[in-house]
């Protein structure tokens, strides 16, 4: 998070920035002294709140944009609001029994976190992400083939009782179920119960073996093999689900063309976004990313809010929403923490299939 010491701010001080920045949150214009010492709550004159802004403003934490002599919050600000300041809502009923309803009509890890990264974007009209749950440190319980017409194979992956992977891959010629069947019995020997990660690493190793040092059968078997891993290796990718990227355009600070593609591209490249999603892993709880905390430039117009989900005690993944630093936080951070209470409620109260 942020390396900046928080400021030392008194409590009429407090007061103004709170009221300013709830006010900049709902309007999204400039906000002067005198609008802020019309509202509710404040018990000074236009003149003093004037005052305390400047001194607000020294300490960095607001700021006057050329058009307007109005101030608006800064990073810092939104950091000292979020930590100090903050009045969290309860999440609305609907929504919640909304999220339950469609959890529990998922059957599967994959389903479960997309209907979560819907959920996010839909009640927060933000960007949901989530990331899926590495796979490739699971091991492998059975590996089968079936044969398919046309030179293609149906390689079926059993990971665990709740997940089985089906692969189809195209091979250089037609095999008989009899091989087949002796392809799986060899691996089903040597690589059960190893992790699928291992098992892509040993037969990518057994590739690249002198081909003279294998029999004929077993060089088909590693070729056959290596198609089956090499697809793995090329679905990893898919760690993250993404929705709802178009709701940001309706959000008028992220409106630049050029800041929006850059967010676009961040999206379809996964990359980054995942790197710091994955360093929310061992937080306990909400974690939130104002501006430039994020550590890439992409994001330095937007807040993350992040929260990792659990299955019988170990953290599987983190989800959360991205959308810009004007983001209703009070409504936004209690819809993340409870969309991953559900998330991992869900995980834990499934029945194996």
């Amino acid at each position: 998070m942020s390396d900046n010491a928080k400021p030392d701010i008194k409590d009429r001080e407090q007061q103004v920035l709170k009221l300013l920045v709830d006010h900049y949150i709902d309007q999204g214009i400039p906000v002067g002294s005198r609008t802020l010492s019309k509202l509710p709550g404040i018990d000074i004159s236009a003149a003093s709140v004037r005052n305390v802004m400047g001194d607000l403003e020294e300490m960095g934490l607001l700021k006057s944009p050329h058009t307007s002599a109005g101030r608006v919050p800064t990073s810092k600000a939104y950091r000292v609001f979020v930590d100090s300041l903050l009045d969290v809502q309860e999440p609305d009923s609907l929504s919640v029994k909304h999220l339950q309803t469609a959890l529990a009509l998922g059957t599967s890890h994959q389903s479960l976190v997309t209907v979560a990264t819907h959920h996010l974007s839909g009640f927060t009209r933000m960007a949901g992400i989530v990331t899926v749950p590495r796979r490739d440190g699971n091991a492998i319980q059975r590996i089968e083939f079936v044969p398919l017409s046309e030179r293609r194979v149906l390689a079926i992956l059993i990971i665990s009782n709740e997940e089985v992977q089906n692969r189809i891959i195209e091979v250089e010629r037609d095999y008989q179920k009899e091989e087949l069947d002796g392809f799986s019995r060899f691996l089903n020997d040597h690589y059960l119960g190893r992790p699928l990660n291992e098992v892509r690493d040993r037969v990518h190793s057994d590739l690249h073996q002198t081909r003279k040092d294998m029999s004929d059968l077993m060089e088909l078997m590693v070729d056959v093999a290596g198609k089956v891993f090499t697809q793995d290796e090329e679905d990893d990718g898919e760690d993250m689900v993404v929705s709802g990227e178009t709701n940001l355009m309706t959000h008028a600070d992220l409106g630049d063309v050029q800041k929006l593609h850059g967010l676009f591209e961040a999206f379809q490249q996964k990359r980054d976004i995942y790197a710091l999603l994955e360093r929310c892993v061992s937080a306990d709880g909400v974690q939130i990313f104002i501006g430039q905390e994020s550590g890439y430039d992409v994001l330095d117009e937007c807040s993350l809010v992040t929260a990792p989900y659990v299955k019988d005690g170990t953290v599987l993944g983190v989800l959360g929403v991205i959308g810009p630093k004007r983001m209703e936080y009070a409504r936004v951070i209690p819809i993340v923490d409870v969309t991953s209470k559900l998330l991992s409620a869900a995980l834990d109260g499934r029945k194996p299939s």
